[in-house]
């Protein structure tokens, strides 16, 4: 069944606004889980704009869930990442001044790098995902890489979503196929909601895990943080 990671890095912004600790971002952590998240999921950036590296730091003995911390692999993300050993490290291509991740990787051209970044984290026993665009020959080329899973950038989806759901969701079935085809575990995430998240599973019912942040705090300002993650629960709990 998918698990459900609860991503959140907006939680961060919010107290990064106004300086403080308000919210507190590892009390966030622990309630997720508590209030059934499967996941917790972090990304923090070299500016730390949002999740800081101290924050990361925090919060891995404070939750039993799965920790998963997304970033992309510069030194400094790495060494954290070796430092902390959480349950997934996911790698995303995103730029220094980027606003939120907008691409997957192009894992034949990044080969090489990819192929040593899996290799170091699985030395220490980290699960490795990499964030692709839908299309299995970028599949493919992460599967020499090395890496346990990949990580299906659903943003064309959840654009198109509205308009034609099966035309939306089509490429993703693809890209899907050859993952299990090539033995990688398959995650999902970004603009992921509660409008379009239950047929995304439906339509690809051994999706491993998605990753869900900006929807789900945008939706605890109405529905609370509890009642919100139990929503997007039973999207994914389905079969």
């Amino acid at each position: 069944m998918t698990r459900l990671s609860v991503n959140i890095n907006k939680i961060a912004t919010i107290r990064n606004a106004r300086g403080g600790n308000l919210p507190d971002v590892t009390k966030a952590a622990v309630d997720c889980e508590r209030f059934g998240a499967e996941g917790i999921t972090v990304h923090p950036r070299p500016d730390e704009r949002h999740i800081r590296y101290s924050d990361v730091r925090e919060i891995r003995p404070l939750i039993t869930t799965e920790f998963n911390i997304e970033g992309n692999p510069i030194p400094s993300f790495m060494d954290l990442v070796l430092e902390v050993v959480p349950d997934q490290v996911t790698l995303v291509p995103d730029a220094l001044d980027a606003i939120t991740s907008n691409a997957g990787w192009d894992t034949l051209k990044n080969r090489d790098f990819l192929t040593e970044v899996c290799s170091e984290f699985r030395r220490k026993g980290i699960r490795t995902s990499i964030f692709v665009d839908p299309d299995p020959a970028m599949v493919e080329g992460a599967a020499f890489c090395g890496c346990d899973r990949i990580e299906m950038y659903t943003e064309s989806y959840a654009a198109m979503y509205p308009a034609d759901k099966d035309a939306a969701i089509a490429p993703f079935i693809r890209t899907a196929e050859a993952a299990r085809q090539c033995g990688l575990g398959l995650n999902a995430g970004h603009d992921l909601n509660l409008d379009n998240l239950g047929f995304f599973i439906r339509s690809i019912p051994w999706t491993d895990e998605v990753s869900i942040g900006h929807a789900i705090i945008s939706d605890a300002l109405y529905m609370g943080l509890e009642q919100t993650i139990k929503a997007y629960l039973s999207k994914v709990k389905i079969f």
